[in-house]
């Protein structure tokens, strides 16, 4: 790996646990330049497979939650092997050490057991998976390697407190919401390590949680961009059903003087995953630019509420447009200046703290002041 984080002490784990033993011959790295999953199949084109498995790029290995057949890509990846850069990072990130009880959520290919099966050493792990096809075929690829974690087949989100407490947990799959069930089985002084992200955007950030009596609370560490845990996929968004409630020559009409440069350009900053943070239940949709022109749209998810703005090349002011009980273009906006107010914060200078009762966001300190985040 030359993406310089793998530190020496994970090079031995690196060495042993081969990417290539957990892959099927049909996979779907993703193309950077295309910016698209193509599907490789070893067994037409075994040097191209191979390329693509030394790659550091994610492989799609499943879709649709394997109701695709056919080597065309489906609609939802559902199953895969993350770039092999973040799944060490990870790994850097949760510290865990030889002889350490350890959870990991979202078995997938099996890869990232097989690491800290490696790590921790025998009968310290246990994985689980919600799809029980996708657990056998890992199950079979850890065995055959000489890689015996427990694996289970249930919901992750529930946890797996038959082999609790866990000095550490880690997800592989992103979240929404810190599971209550986590913190429960994590000892006090253990971690949480998870990919957390708002409805507003794709853009999680890797969540580091440090566990005490019933709380967790710490950092994000670092941007990145994981397909969700089925319990936290949340419905998916129907552009008409929100017209259809409030048609656009009923709403609010309005303009902003913030440009598309200042909003969007902040898509490079971790804006939008900040905006998550502060505008709740909301969901952000950007359109493809044509003719000068881009809409932006915003969805509530819990009522039709609706808002758009229209960017166009060469206007002072954009066209805004809000419908519903809410006003989503007022909240987004609202959050984007405390956002400019606090000196525009990267993802890492917020966190998390998560119980019973919730979880609430912090601008760099857990004692500062803290929202809840729904």
């Amino acid at each position: 790996m030359d993406s310089g984080v793998l530190s020496s002490d994970w090079a031995p784990t690196f060495a042993a646990v081969d990417r290539a033993a957990f892959l099927p011959d049909l996979v779907w790295p993703y193309d950077m330049a295309a910016r698209a999953s193509v599907p490789v199949d070893r067994r037409a084109d075994p040097d191209a497979w191979y390329a693509a498995v030394d790659s550091d790029v994610p492989i799609v290995t499943q879709w649709d939650d394997g109701v695709h057949r056919g080597p065309a890509p489906g609609r939802l990846a559902t199953s895969s092997s993350s770039m092999p850069s973040v799944v060490y990072s990870l790994l850097q990130d949760l510290d865990v050490e030889g002889g350490m009880r350890v959870l990991d959520v979202g078995t997938g290919t099996g890869e990232t057991a097989g690491a800290l099966t490696h790590r921790a050493g025998p009968g310290r792990v246990t994985t689980i998976e919600i799809d029980a096809a996708v657990s056998a075929r890992a199950r079979e690829r850890l065995w055959g390697h000489g890689l015996y974690p427990d694996v289970v087949v249930g919901d992750g989100f529930q946890g797996h407190p038959g082999a609790a407490p866990y000095d550490r947990i880690l997800a592989t799959v992103g979240i929404r919401r810190v599971p209550p069930a986590w913190i429960r089985q994590v000892r006090p002084g253990g971690l949480i390590l998870a990919p957390w992200g708002t409805s507003y955007g794709n853009e999680d950030a890797v969540l580091r949680l440090e566990v005490d009596d019933g709380v967790a609370a710490g950092p994000f560490t670092r941007s990145v961009e994981f397909m969700k845990l089925r319990a936290q996929r949340g419905a998916a968004v129907v552009h008409g059903d929100y017209l259809a409630a409030g048609p656009l020559e009923d709403a609010e009409r309005s303009t902003t003087p913030l440009t598309e440069e200042e909003f969007l350009t902040g898509r490079f900053t971790g804006l939008p995953f900040v905006l998550g943070l502060r505008v709740f239940q909301c969901r952000q949709a950007v359109a493809e630019k044509r003719d000068g022109t881009r809409p932006v749209w915003f969805y509530g998810l819990t009522d039709r509420s609706w808002a758009c703005v229209m960017f166009r090349d060469g206007e002072r002011h954009a066209s805004v447009w809000q419908s519903g009980p809410r006003r989503l273009w007022d909240e987004v906006t609202d959050a984007y200046s405390w956002w400019r107010e606090q000196g525009s914060p990267g993802v890492t200078r917020f966190g998390l703290t998560a119980d019973a009762c919730g979880q609430r966001a912090w601008l760099d300190d857990p004692a500062n002041e803290s929202w809840p985040v729904r």
